[in-house]
Protein backbone atom coordinates (compact mmCIF):
# COMPACT_ATOMS: atom_id res chain seq x y z
CA UNK A 1 0.00 0.00 0.00
CA UNK A 2 1.24 3.51 -0.80
CA UNK A 3 1.49 6.24 1.80
CA UNK A 4 -0.48 9.50 1.70
CA UNK A 5 0.87 12.93 2.52
CA UNK A 6 -1.69 15.08 4.35
CA UNK A 7 -1.57 18.80 5.03
CA UNK A 8 -2.88 20.14 8.35
CA UNK A 9 -3.51 23.66 9.61
CA UNK A 10 -2.23 23.76 13.19
CA UNK A 11 -3.46 26.28 15.77
CA UNK A 12 -1.03 26.67 18.67
CA UNK A 13 -0.16 28.97 21.57
CA UNK A 14 2.95 29.72 23.58
CA UNK A 15 4.48 31.82 26.33
CA UNK A 16 7.24 33.52 24.40
CA UNK A 17 9.62 34.67 27.13
CA UNK A 18 11.84 31.59 27.02
CA UNK A 19 12.11 31.30 23.21
CA UNK A 20 14.05 33.21 20.55
CA UNK A 21 10.75 33.90 18.81
CA UNK A 22 8.37 31.66 16.90
CA UNK A 23 10.61 31.04 13.88
CA UNK A 24 13.11 28.19 13.54
CA UNK A 25 16.67 28.88 14.65
CA UNK A 26 19.87 26.84 14.18
CA UNK A 27 20.12 24.12 16.82
CA UNK A 28 23.56 25.44 17.75
CA UNK A 29 21.89 28.44 19.39
CA UNK A 30 21.42 28.33 23.15
CA UNK A 31 17.79 29.52 22.84
CA UNK A 32 15.59 27.94 20.18
CA UNK A 33 12.42 29.05 18.44
CA UNK A 34 8.91 27.69 18.97
CA UNK A 35 9.04 26.18 15.49
CA UNK A 36 12.02 24.04 16.53
CA UNK A 37 9.98 22.40 19.27
CA UNK A 38 6.92 21.91 17.08
CA UNK A 39 9.04 20.13 14.47
CA UNK A 40 10.85 18.01 17.05
CA UNK A 41 7.49 16.93 18.50
CA UNK A 42 6.10 16.06 15.05
CA UNK A 43 9.28 14.16 14.14
CA UNK A 44 8.64 11.85 17.10
CA UNK A 45 5.46 10.69 15.34
CA UNK A 46 7.75 8.76 12.95
CA UNK A 47 6.63 10.35 9.68
CA UNK A 48 8.15 9.58 6.31
CA UNK A 49 10.83 12.23 5.73
CA UNK A 50 11.53 15.39 7.70
CA UNK A 51 8.87 17.74 9.05
CA UNK A 52 8.68 21.46 8.26
CA UNK A 53 6.10 23.83 9.79
CA UNK A 54 5.20 26.90 7.72
CA UNK A 55 4.38 29.60 10.27
CA UNK A 56 1.68 32.12 9.41
CA UNK A 57 2.72 34.98 11.67
CA UNK A 58 6.16 35.85 12.94
CA UNK A 59 6.60 36.88 16.59
CA UNK A 60 9.88 37.93 18.19
CA UNK A 61 11.64 37.03 21.42
CA UNK A 62 9.41 37.72 24.41
CA UNK A 63 6.20 38.00 22.38
CA UNK A 64 3.42 35.53 23.22
CA UNK A 65 0.63 33.94 21.20
CA UNK A 66 -2.86 33.16 22.38
CA UNK A 67 -3.25 31.59 18.95
CA UNK A 68 -0.78 31.41 16.09
CA UNK A 69 -1.07 29.06 13.10
CA UNK A 70 1.06 27.02 10.73
CA UNK A 71 0.55 24.39 8.07
CA UNK A 72 2.48 21.14 7.99
CA UNK A 73 2.63 18.10 5.70
CA UNK A 74 2.76 14.72 7.41
CA UNK A 75 3.27 11.47 5.53
CA UNK A 76 2.98 8.18 7.40
CA UNK A 77 4.57 4.87 6.51
CA UNK A 78 2.88 2.76 3.83
CA UNK A 79 -0.27 1.09 5.10
CA UNK A 80 -0.85 3.55 7.94
CA UNK A 81 -3.83 5.91 7.63
CA UNK A 82 -3.39 9.66 8.11
CA UNK A 83 -3.62 10.94 11.66
CA UNK A 84 -7.05 12.10 12.67
CA UNK A 85 -7.15 15.73 13.78
CA UNK A 86 -7.86 14.76 17.40
CA UNK A 87 -5.07 12.20 17.59
CA UNK A 88 -2.59 14.60 16.02
CA UNK A 89 -3.34 17.29 18.61
CA UNK A 90 -2.99 14.82 21.47
CA UNK A 91 0.23 13.33 20.13
CA UNK A 92 1.89 16.69 19.50
CA UNK A 93 0.99 17.99 22.96
CA UNK A 94 2.37 14.81 24.52
CA UNK A 95 5.74 15.34 22.84
CA UNK A 96 5.77 19.09 23.51
CA UNK A 97 5.96 18.56 27.26
CA UNK A 98 7.30 20.31 29.32
CA UNK A 99 7.58 23.31 26.96
CA UNK A 100 5.30 26.34 27.32
CA UNK A 101 3.77 25.48 23.93
CA UNK A 102 0.38 23.89 23.31
CA UNK A 103 -1.42 22.78 20.16
CA UNK A 104 -5.05 23.90 20.31
CA UNK A 105 -6.50 22.43 17.15
CA UNK A 106 -5.62 20.73 13.87
CA UNK A 107 -7.66 20.92 10.68
CA UNK A 108 -7.01 18.89 7.56
CA UNK A 109 -6.72 21.28 4.61
CA UNK A 110 -6.12 21.06 0.87
CA UNK A 111 -2.62 20.38 -0.44
CA UNK A 112 -2.28 23.93 -1.78
CA UNK A 113 -3.43 25.66 1.42
CA UNK A 114 -0.88 28.12 2.84
CA UNK A 115 -1.19 29.29 6.44
CA UNK A 116 0.48 32.63 5.77
CA UNK A 117 -0.96 33.67 2.43
CA UNK A 118 -4.50 32.43 3.08
CA UNK A 119 -4.84 34.44 6.29
CA UNK A 120 -7.51 37.15 6.07
CA UNK A 121 -6.33 39.08 9.12
CA UNK A 122 -4.19 39.01 12.22
CA UNK A 123 -5.18 40.48 15.58
CA UNK A 124 -2.66 41.51 18.23
CA UNK A 125 -3.35 42.59 21.79
CA UNK A 126 -0.90 44.59 23.87
CA UNK A 127 -1.54 44.64 27.64
CA UNK A 128 -0.70 47.75 29.66
CA UNK A 129 -0.76 47.90 33.46
CA UNK A 130 -0.88 51.28 35.21
CA UNK A 131 -0.37 51.99 38.87
CA UNK A 132 3.05 50.53 39.65
CA UNK A 133 6.57 49.96 38.37
CA UNK A 134 8.07 46.60 37.38
CA UNK A 135 9.52 45.91 40.85
CA UNK A 136 6.07 46.32 42.44
CA UNK A 137 3.96 44.42 39.92
CA UNK A 138 2.36 41.05 40.78
CA UNK A 139 4.77 38.23 39.96
CA UNK A 140 2.05 36.50 37.90
CA UNK A 141 1.86 39.49 35.57
CA UNK A 142 5.58 39.79 34.88
CA UNK A 143 6.46 39.28 31.21
CA UNK A 144 2.74 39.47 30.38
CA UNK A 145 2.21 43.23 30.37
CA UNK A 146 4.01 46.57 30.31
CA UNK A 147 3.92 48.34 33.71
CA UNK A 148 3.42 52.09 33.45
CA UNK A 149 3.54 53.77 36.85
CA UNK A 150 1.50 56.88 36.08
CA UNK A 151 -2.08 57.03 34.86
CA UNK A 152 -2.85 57.55 31.18
CA UNK A 153 -4.91 60.19 29.38
CA UNK A 154 -7.32 57.78 27.69
CA UNK A 155 -9.17 60.48 25.74
CA UNK A 156 -5.92 61.55 24.07
CA UNK A 157 -5.00 57.91 23.38
CA UNK A 158 -8.36 57.24 21.72
CA UNK A 159 -7.97 60.37 19.60
CA UNK A 160 -4.51 59.31 18.45
CA UNK A 161 -5.62 55.72 17.79
CA UNK A 162 -8.31 56.94 15.41
CA UNK A 163 -5.60 58.60 13.30
CA UNK A 164 -3.96 55.20 12.76
CA UNK A 165 -7.11 53.54 11.42
CA UNK A 166 -7.47 53.00 7.70
CA UNK A 167 -4.91 52.70 4.91
CA UNK A 168 -1.61 54.51 5.40
CA UNK A 169 2.06 54.36 4.63
CA UNK A 170 3.29 53.07 8.01
CA UNK A 171 7.00 53.51 7.22
CA UNK A 172 7.53 55.56 10.39
CA UNK A 173 6.19 52.62 12.42
CA UNK A 174 8.49 49.99 10.95
CA UNK A 175 11.91 49.03 12.26
CA UNK A 176 14.57 51.02 10.39
CA UNK A 177 16.89 47.99 10.27
CA UNK A 178 14.21 45.51 9.23
CA UNK A 179 15.21 42.70 6.88
CA UNK A 180 11.81 43.21 5.26
CA UNK A 181 12.45 46.85 4.37
CA UNK A 182 11.74 46.04 0.72
CA UNK A 183 8.13 45.09 1.50
CA UNK A 184 5.35 47.60 0.93
CA UNK A 185 4.75 49.84 3.96
CA UNK A 186 1.14 50.39 2.89
CA UNK A 187 -1.10 48.68 5.43
CA UNK A 188 -4.78 48.94 6.31
CA UNK A 189 -5.44 49.02 10.05
CA UNK A 190 -8.94 47.62 10.59
CA UNK A 191 -9.08 47.99 14.38
CA UNK A 192 -7.33 50.12 17.01
CA UNK A 193 -9.24 49.76 20.28
CA UNK A 194 -8.26 50.49 23.86
CA UNK A 195 -10.44 48.68 26.38
CA UNK A 196 -10.27 47.87 30.13
CA UNK A 197 -8.84 44.47 31.01
CA UNK A 198 -8.77 42.49 34.23
CA UNK A 199 -6.30 40.81 36.57
CA UNK A 200 -7.34 37.97 38.85
CA UNK A 201 -5.37 39.58 41.72
CA UNK A 202 -7.22 42.91 41.69
CA UNK A 203 -9.38 41.82 44.63
CA UNK A 204 -6.21 41.90 46.76
CA UNK A 205 -6.01 45.25 48.61
CA UNK A 206 -2.31 45.49 47.78
CA UNK A 207 -3.17 45.72 44.07
CA UNK A 208 -6.42 47.66 44.23
CA UNK A 209 -4.91 50.67 42.43
CA UNK A 210 -3.73 48.67 39.43
CA UNK A 211 -5.54 49.09 36.13
CA UNK A 212 -5.13 46.99 33.00
CA UNK A 213 -5.76 48.07 29.41
CA UNK A 214 -5.83 46.07 26.19
CA UNK A 215 -4.61 47.81 23.05
CA UNK A 216 -6.08 45.74 20.18
CA UNK A 217 -4.91 46.05 16.58
CA UNK A 218 -6.24 44.16 13.56
CA UNK A 219 -4.94 44.14 9.98
CA UNK A 220 -4.32 41.68 7.19
CA UNK A 221 -0.62 41.99 7.97
CA UNK A 222 1.79 44.20 9.90
CA UNK A 223 5.27 45.58 9.41
CA UNK A 224 8.14 44.41 11.61
CA UNK A 225 7.63 45.90 15.10
CA UNK A 226 4.68 47.99 13.87
CA UNK A 227 2.40 46.99 16.76
CA UNK A 228 5.06 47.72 19.39
CA UNK A 229 5.73 51.11 17.80
CA UNK A 230 2.05 52.01 17.57
CA UNK A 231 1.51 50.97 21.18
CA UNK A 232 4.55 52.89 22.37
CA UNK A 233 3.42 56.03 20.54
CA UNK A 234 -0.08 55.79 22.02
CA UNK A 235 1.29 55.28 25.54
CA UNK A 236 3.56 58.31 25.02
CA UNK A 237 0.43 60.28 24.11
CA UNK A 238 -1.29 59.00 27.24
CA UNK A 239 1.69 60.13 29.32
CA UNK A 240 1.70 63.58 27.74
CA UNK A 241 5.06 63.01 26.04
CA UNK A 242 3.46 63.19 22.59
CA UNK A 243 0.20 64.62 21.28
CA UNK A 244 -2.25 63.10 18.78
CA UNK A 245 -0.94 65.67 16.30
CA UNK A 246 2.57 64.24 16.75
CA UNK A 247 1.24 60.79 15.79
CA UNK A 248 -0.33 62.27 12.66
CA UNK A 249 2.94 63.97 11.78
CA UNK A 250 4.86 60.72 12.32
CA UNK A 251 2.62 58.97 9.82
CA UNK A 252 3.16 61.78 7.33
CA UNK A 253 6.97 61.69 7.61
CA UNK A 254 7.07 58.09 6.30
CA UNK A 255 10.51 57.93 7.93
CA UNK A 256 11.31 55.15 10.44
CA UNK A 257 14.17 57.27 11.80
CA UNK A 258 11.67 59.94 12.84
CA UNK A 259 10.14 57.59 15.40
CA UNK A 260 11.42 58.36 18.95
CA UNK A 261 13.38 55.29 20.00
CA UNK A 262 12.35 55.70 23.64
CA UNK A 263 8.71 55.16 22.64
CA UNK A 264 9.17 51.55 21.45
CA UNK A 265 7.03 49.29 23.66
CA UNK A 266 8.84 46.26 25.15
CA UNK A 267 7.93 42.80 23.81
CA UNK A 268 6.59 41.43 27.10
CA UNK A 269 3.01 42.70 26.81
CA UNK A 270 2.41 41.70 23.19
CA UNK A 271 0.15 38.76 22.29
CA UNK A 272 -0.84 37.44 18.88
CA UNK A 273 -4.50 36.84 19.60
CA UNK A 274 -5.94 35.42 16.38
CA UNK A 275 -5.25 34.56 12.75
CA UNK A 276 -8.46 34.56 10.73
CA UNK A 277 -9.26 32.44 7.64
CA UNK A 278 -12.13 32.07 5.22
CA UNK A 279 -14.26 29.15 6.40
CA UNK A 280 -14.52 27.93 2.81
CA UNK A 281 -10.76 27.34 2.75
CA UNK A 282 -11.15 25.05 5.76
CA UNK A 283 -14.17 23.13 4.52
CA UNK A 284 -14.26 19.43 3.63
CA UNK A 285 -15.60 20.28 0.20
CA UNK A 286 -12.53 22.37 -0.53
CA UNK A 287 -10.23 19.50 0.46
CA UNK A 288 -12.01 17.00 -1.76
CA UNK A 289 -12.30 19.31 -4.78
Amino acid sequence: MSSTKVRYLIFFQYFGTQYSGVMWTPVTQSVLGVQNYLEMAAQKLRPVGSIKFSISSRTDTGVHAICNTAHVDIERAAGKPPFTETVLVQALNHHLQPESISVLKAIRVSDNFHARYKALSRTYVYRIMTGCCYAQMPVFERHRCWPVQEGLNLAAIHEAAQLLLGTHDFSAFRCANSDNAFKSPIKTLLQADITPASCFLTHNLQYRDLQFWDFTFKSKSFLYKQVRRMTGALVAVGRGQLTPQHVKELLETRDPKAFPGSALAPPDGLFLKEVEYDEMDLSTEQILS
